[in-house]
């Protein structure tokens, strides 16, 4: 089993959030054996207690003190109450897995009344596969975990293709999200194309041929089921001029690729560049979350088009990170990291690239990319 770097709470109740197949209900199930688990991705159960959630306490034998996992709590919003009402009258210790937030806020539900802690759960990252960890697989198939579970996944691409069909379409008709598959497949290879840039909300609704509405409450489904992000720009005390729209992001650097769809006309490097980065963003992601670090992930960009691929901004630092495919970095390739250093010259500033070894120009670090993936906790703890 692949050791996660995700440290919880030993006596208190949480949440886990993150997307499906990031191994959530797999881990708690290795780590808290004698659990007892409620799937509410069992039909059965889910049946039961969508029809009268105070049948959760049936469930619990009494004098149990063991914890209790709810698998999926985002199907049923309203056990949130009995679980609250439980851990207030008896004591019990929950913990309440879900990939999407969406019902959660809709229902007006309030987590619990800060009675819990909330954690999030991603993909693998270098850290954590260790000597398991291959660098051309993760940016081709990305760091979803059955993906290194030989028994299960003899082709990446096949299971890759499933999570797209089944999840990302199947799922979201079924959960009500949208009504209309084909508007929502269309979006979803449009989105793709996106894949590291500005958004232009206009020009995708036109290239689907729906409304723009329509196409930004896509965009906040996927979001809420947690299988894309949108960073900001980072303004703070700006002394120029930036654009103002956000970066989209698939969240895994597969899932990515599965849905992007190629041809002859599509160029490699054009989806290699966006997997590099995509995959980078993973890992900040993962390891900010794991290590429990006081960072916010923006990126930075002028109206002039002057650009810093990642910012990471708060408690534990200030760092401006460029991600290059090649193996010469040139002066024009330090521009923006230099621009940025002349309104924030407190930042460290990183080039992760293709050299062979560690170097530095112009007090800029210079690092192997896979290199810096694999050291990406000191990276981001020696920064203050």
């Amino acid at each position: 089993m692949i050791s996660r770097n995700t440290k919880f709470a030993k006596n208190n109740s949480f949440f886990l959030f993150g997307p499906r197949g990031t191994g959530k209900s797999y881990w708690l199930h290795q780590i808290y054996p004698d659990a007892l688990y409620i799937d509410l991705l069992n039909n059965d159960t889910f049946l039961a207690l969508s029809a009268s959630p105070e049948r959760l306490s049936s469930y619990i034998p009494d004098n149990f003190s063991g914890k209790v996992i709810i698998d999926e709590i985002q199907k049923v919003p309203a056990l949130l109450d009995v679980v609250h009402r439980l851990i207030e009258n008896f004591g019990y210790t929950f913990i309440l897995t879900g990939s999407s937030a969406r019902k959660l806020r809709k229902a007006g539900v309030n987590l619990l009344g800060g009675r819990a802690y909330i954690y999030h759960f991603y993909p693998l990252t270098a850290l954590e596969l260790g000597s398991l960890y291959d660098f051309p697989k993760a940016l081709k198939y990305g760091l979803l975990p059955t993906l290194y579970d030989d028994e299960k996944t003899a082709i990446p691409d096949d299971y890759l293709r499933s999570y797209v069909a089944a999840y990302l379409k199947e799922e979201v008709i079924q959960e009500g999200l949208t009504r209309n598959l084909p508007a929502f497949t269309r979006f979803l290879e449009a989105a793709s194309f996106s894949q590291g840039e500005v958004l232009n909300v206009s020009e995708i609704a036109r290239e689907c041929s729906i409304e723009r509405k329509l196409v930004e409450n896509y965009f906040t489904i996927l979001e809420d089921l947690l299988i894309a992000i949108r960073i900001p720009v980072f303004t703070k005390k700006s002394k120029r001029r930036l654009i103002s729209h956000s970066k989209f992001y698939y969240f895994d650097t597969g899932i990515y690729r599965a849905i992007r769809p190629k041809g002859p006309l599509d160029l490699p490097e054009q989806i290699d560049g966006a997997a590099l980065e995509t995959l980078l963003l993973q890992e900040l992601r993962a390891n900010i979350s794991n290590f429990n670090l006081k960072y916010d992930v923006y990126f930075w960009r002028t109206t002039y088009g002057t650009e810093v691929d990642f910012v990471l901004y708060g408690e534990d630092g200030f760092i401006a990170i460029e991600i290059k495919r090649k193996r010469n970095i040139t002066c024009k390739d330090l521009s923006g990291l230099k621009s940025f250093n002349k309104d924030y010259p407190s930042a460290k500033r990183y080039v992760f690239c293709g050299v062979s070894e560690k170097r530095f120009i112009d007090n800029i670090e210079i690092w192997p990319v896979e290199h810096a993936l694999r050291n990406l906790d000191k990276i981001l703890t020696n920064n203050n």
